[in-house]
């Protein structure tokens, strides 16, 4: 199979999302969590937002 550079980007992605997963299950649950982690990651994301609207 030929590796294209949306191929290479679509990695990237997924690799911060696992990323940014990981380490708020590491943070604020069990370390091998990432269902937390994956729930605690999209509420930090959506909060920020929040708060960067003055919503909070």
């Amino acid at each position: 199979m030929r590796k294209t550079p949306f191929d290479a980007k679509l990695k990237d992605i997924m690799e911060g999302i696992y990323r940014n997963i990981s380490d708020a299950a590491k943070t604020y649950s069990e370390p091998d969590n990432l269902v937390a982690g994956a729930n605690i990651a999209g509420f930090l994301k959506v909060a920020d937002a929040m708060y960067a609207q003055g919503l909070v």
